[in-house]
Order: C-alpha cells, then structure tokens, then sequence
C-alpha cells in the first residue's frame, strides 16, 4: 500500500511530491500524459525560467527532478477512485491502495458543442454515472466516449440500467478491453428532447430513444473523480478545498488548476507545494501518536 498516490504529473503533482518523498512517504505519481502543458508553447512568466522553455520541456524536467528523489512513477489512466479503510484507486492496469491521494489533472470537462446539450444538463444528460445512475433503473442509458473511462461509466450504469449503449461519436474507439455492450460508431448532430432527454439524433439523421446520456470523452479529470466521490465542488465546478489543499473527503486533497483561480504554472507550483507540506504534517502527527 502507497502512503500517497498522486493523480497528474504536472506542476502541482510533480511539486507535492517533491516534499512528501523528502518527508519519506511512499510517494507514487500516476499519470497518462502532461495534461494542458502539452499545449503550452514558450513559457515566459515563470520565475527563473530564463531559456522560456515550453510546456513539454517543463513536464520532462519536473518528472526527472522528481525521479532523482525517488519518487515513482506509473504511465496508466486513472478510471475511478472508491474510499474503503483506505482509497483504492481504479486505473487502466489494476488497482492501487492507497492513504492519501491528491488530485491534480488540471481542469478538465471535455463536452460535446452540438444542439441541446447544454439545455439539457441535468435534465438527462449527466457528467457522473456513480452520482447518477440510481435515477435510470430499469431505463435506457447512453455513455458518449470512445476511450476507457467510457467503458467504466458505462460497467456502473449496467447492474440497473435496463440497458447501455457506448457511442463514440464517430471517434476511434480506444478501448483496453472489448466493450460487453453496443457500440455505436456515427457521429452526433443533436440531443432531442422537450422537458428531458429523449433522444440522440445521428449523422444520418436516425434517431436513437434514450432516457439518460453520460459524457465521459477523454479521460477523467480531477473534478469528475472528485463528484464520483461524493467530494464537494463549487459554484463553478472547481474541486472546494481548504488552506491545507484537504478536500471535503478525509485524505483527499486536490492542487492546481482543478481548485479554480487563476491557471497558471506559479499557481499550480505553490498549491502543489502546500498539499505536499500538509500531508507529510499529517503523516507525521499520525506516528507521533
């Protein structure tokens, strides 16, 4: 069992981890890519950065630092998260248990921009199958994406769903393992419905009756694990946490641009910093007792 497990290996995970592994915490860092980084070019209001290298090149050198401390690092996306005694962690090659776990993916809502998604949010379209799933037993359910956390959204819809259909819209479908369910490959041009969902119009104009849609495109970023565990978020769907980083859920904390404010490197870097302090402290008050 880890002491931590970070999910994200950008400025805000890379910086935590740099203090808990000093303060001799198992500290393993789990990511599947840098995140937003990877679209940043030459970064020039980051202090000391002279050379103003970019996104990519500040991801390599905060994991090699990283490294050299001994921190470990696990290349697998993260799927889920549930709380036992301890976290156990669900990713893309197996499970991990661990203390401690701070979020810190970045801001992430990937969403589809076509007709009637927006006026229907929360009226049949949801970003949480384990928040809710409840209401659609018995009832047909859709899952958009074409990756993994797909496929898992679409594993907890299925005990009470009455039925799941996986749609990719029209995005090669990434899957680790074979989808047990319908996989529809055209693309989407509409959610349909008056006071809720009720249907999902395709490229080719066919419409498919559905009583509740989930997106779950891309990967699951902190704040859609954060809603998963019944963390509280706020007003602008940012990740609530206190001045120790501590979400509302005991040994969760999240860092960096999933908190909210303004999103940027120094940001990241010092919040990052914070939970990386607050969480050796407690660890540390745990064994003085």
């Amino acid at each position: 069992m880890e002491h931590l497990v970070i999910v994200g290996s950008g400025p805000a995970g890379i910086s935590a981890s740099l203090y808990t592994i000093r303060a001799g915490l198992s500290t393993l860092v789990v990511a599947n890519g840098m995140g937003g980084l990877e679209k940043a070019g030459k970064i020039d209001n980051f202090y000391s950065n002279e050379e103003g290298f970019n996104g990519a090149e500040l991801h390599e050198k905060g994991i090699r630092q990283a490294k050299k401390l001994g921190v470990r690092f696990l290349e697998a996306e993260v799927l889920g998260i549930r709380e036992e005694e301890n976290f156990i962690l669900i990713t893309s090659k197996g499970e991990i248990e661990a203390e401690t776990v701070l979020l810190a993916t970045g801001s992430k809502r990937i969403t589809l921009k076509v007709p009637g998604r927006k006026e229907l949010e929360g009226r049949g379209i949801s970003y949480c199958a384990v928040c809710d799933a409840f209401f659609y037993r018995q009832k047909k359910a859709a899952v958009i994406g074409s990756g993994d956390f797909a496929l898992h959204e679409a594993r907890v819809l299925k005990p009470l769903a009455k039925e799941v259909i996986l749609f990719t819209d029209g995005k090669e479908q990434t899957f680790s393992e074979k989808p047990e369910f319908l996989v529809e490959q055209r693309k989407i041009t509409a959610f349909e419905g008056t006071e809720n969902l009720e249907s999902i119009l395709l490229e080719d104009g066919e419409r498919i009756k559905i009583d509740g849609a989930f997106l779950a495109i891309g990967t699951a970023g902190s704040g859609e694990m954060a809603r998963q565990m019944g963390a509280q978020l706020t007003e602008k769907g940012n990740i609530k946490v206190n001045e120790k980083m501590e979400t509302t859920i005991r040994g969760l904390y999240a860092a960096g641009d999933c908190t909210g404010g303004i999103l940027q490197v120094a940001k990241a870097v010092y919040e990052g910093a914070v939970a990386g302090l607050s969480i050796s402290k407690a660890f540390q008050r745990g064994r003085e007792r």
